[in-house]
């Protein structure tokens, strides 16, 4: 392959890396949206979570048959992570925060420090060296998260639980991000195994905790499957894994800092959120650090 041919190959495999990046961070912020709406309803987290990873699981069964559910040649540690970061449990402990915390305010604490929390293990663990850039945009996102505390303390009032459980579920993605970029598998490998040992896990727990999808509206549930196991179980976990392949994991998380501004809209417009300063400034300042994070400043330099 000639050099020329080889760098024509690169570009279009960051563009479209970044396409599916950028489509994760509308089907997130749809995600964030129809998760808190759901609050109040018949369904509940659990019903959520095997609507989210039920329908992937069946979709993508010929992939986790072939690889098998504990497959020889992936490294476990990061199979375990990778289920952790972004399965059942991942869900629920972001369901438990969503229920404490608009959508418009979450976009800050949950996709928004995802790539805080992805360049922090980057670096910590991993020994990546982001540059003057990148960091800049960490700071940033550091500082939308205080702009929304500020907010908090000033009137707009959030409890400890959304200031404490979705960072954690932040943590808990920025773990996955890593954890796959070094499984070896594809994005549809990953994918289905996450989903399929996430519907496993899920499908155990149904005794215990019991079900409403007999009981909800045939049209809440429609949503559900749409936004939660279409888009979001499916759509996004395969886009995601494929921007992680093209960027790598700590540019492919910096492009969900966006997901922000699009979740205060969507919570706004169709919640009837109420849109505070502190919320709609810490949205848009959050949102400038993916520009910052996914190095933008050094490639103009470069």
């Amino acid at each position: 392959m000639s050099d020329a041919t080889a760098t024509t190959a690169g570009s279009s495999r960051t563009v479209l890396g970044a396409f599916s990046a950028l489509s994760v961070v509308l089907i997130w912020a749809s995600w964030l949206v129809s998760t808190r709406h759901s609050i109040g309803t018949a369904l509940t987290p659990l019903d959520l979570s095997l609507l989210r990873y039920g329908l992937p699981a069946i979709v993508l069964a010929p992939f986790w048959l072939r690889t098998g559910l504990w497959p020889k040649n992936t490294p476990k540690l990061p199979l375990v992570l990778m289920v952790l970061g972004s399965g059942a449990v991942f869900f629920q402990v972001v369901a438990f925060g969503m229920r404490h915390t608009p959508a418009s305010a979450a976009g800050v604490l949950l996709p928004g420090a995802m790539p805080l929390f992805t360049a922090l293990i980057g670096m910590l663990v991993l020994g990546e060296r982001p540059d003057n850039g990148r960091k800049l945009g960490m700071a940033a996102i550091v500082l939308g998260g205080l702009t929304l505390l500020a907010g908090s303390l000033s009137g707009h009032e959030l409890s400890w639980i959304s200031y404490v459980i979705l960072p954690f579920g932040a943590i808990c993605w920025a773990t996955y991000t890593h954890a796959f970029k070094h499984s070896g598998l594809d994005a549809f490998e990953g994918g289905a195994l996450i989903c399929v040992w996430s519907t496993i896990m899920n499908l155990a727990l149904l005794p215990f905790f019991g079900t409403g999808l007999l009981e909800a509206p045939i049209g809440e549930i429609g949503l559900q499957v749409l936004t939660q196991g279409v888009l979001s179980g499916l759509v996004a976990t395969l886009a995601y894994g494929w921007a992680v392949r093209s960027l790598g994991g700590t540019q492919a998380a910096a492009y969900t800092a966006i997901t922000p501004v699009a979740a205060a809209a969507g919570g706004g417009w169709l919640l009837g959120e109420p849109l505070g300063w502190a919320i709609i400034t810490a949205a848009v300042v959050t949102g400038a650090g993916v520009l910052l994070s996914t190095g933008i400043l050094s490639r103009r330099r470069g």
